[in-house]
């Protein structure tokens, strides 16, 4: 603010920002992007709302395991979609079964949404599942929208990225992330979304004739919020001791 940086950036986001993302993804999950492939958003949120807005036709049903974060199946009515709700279980360890995104599928079903580590049940994916998921969306022509917000916060496991399983699931992914949790910057309001090009253009679009771009000064936040990121660590490990100690 000090130094005049008040301005709007590109509807895009800033360079700098985009492709610290990209360099973040790829230390800690070998995802590769290029900073075209990401938009700077104004938390999750909105990232979520502009992939469904950019995804579905009115009437078009998009999968979404449940317990879930209040706001999935809104945006997806925002959006003129059906939200087709499937059940993951306390006694399954809260794991989704893809025998049951099988069954859910229809000729409407456009997407199937994920949101691992997950928002409310505290559950971690397994690798074995999200694989299962990546092999439906590839057999049955689906793009897979994967809210990955909490991806530090996880304790014993180790996170896995979606589009981590090769191109073919990278180019049908939309991969929604960003600062709120990994840290502590919820009031800043700064996310992304990180997808094939043909699909971020459609976001973009979205984007730039409802918000214009994200908040210049969040942004400057989150570029030296990636340099400071053993910060992450500190947090996560005194989390983790307050979990050991109520378990």
């Amino acid at each position: 603010l000090q130094t005049g940086e008040t301005h709007y950036t590109s509807n895009s986001g800033k360079l700098e920002l985009r492709q610290g993302i990209a360099d973040n993804l790829q230390r800690l999950y070998g995802v590769k992007y290029d900073a075209s492939e990401i938009l700077a958003t104004v938390g999750v949120s909105e990232a979520l709302y502009l992939a469904f807005m950019a995804l579905l036709d009115p009437g078009d049903e998009v999968i979404i395991p449940t317990p879930c974060f209040v706001a999935y199946q809104a945006e997806v009515y925002l959006a003129g979609g059906v939200p087709v709700e499937i059940p993951s279980r306390m006694e399954n360890q809260f794991q989704v079964d893809p025998d049951e995104i099988r069954a859910a599928i229809t000729p409407r079903t456009k997407a199937i949404f994920i949101g691992y580590p997950s928002n409310p049940t505290g559950a971690v994916a397994e690798r074995e599942t999200l694989l299962e998921i990546a092999n439906i969306a590839i057999e049955h022509d689906l793009v897979v929208v994967s809210d990955e917000i909490y991806d530090r916060l996880v304790y014993g496991f180790k996170h896995v990225c979606f589009p981590s399983f090769g191109e073919e699931v990278r180019k049908r992914t939309i991969l929604l992330g960003g600062f709120s949790k990994s840290h502590a910057m919820t009031g800043w309001r700064i996310g992304f979304a990180a997808a094939p090009a043909d699909i971020l253009q459609g976001m973009l679009r979205v984007h730039q004739y409802t918000i214009m771009s994200a908040p210049t000064t969040a942004q400057d936040a989150a570029i030296e919020a990636l340099k400071a990121d053993t910060y992450v660590d500190e947090m996560v490990a005194e989390y983790d001791r307050r979990r050991k100690l109520i378990v």
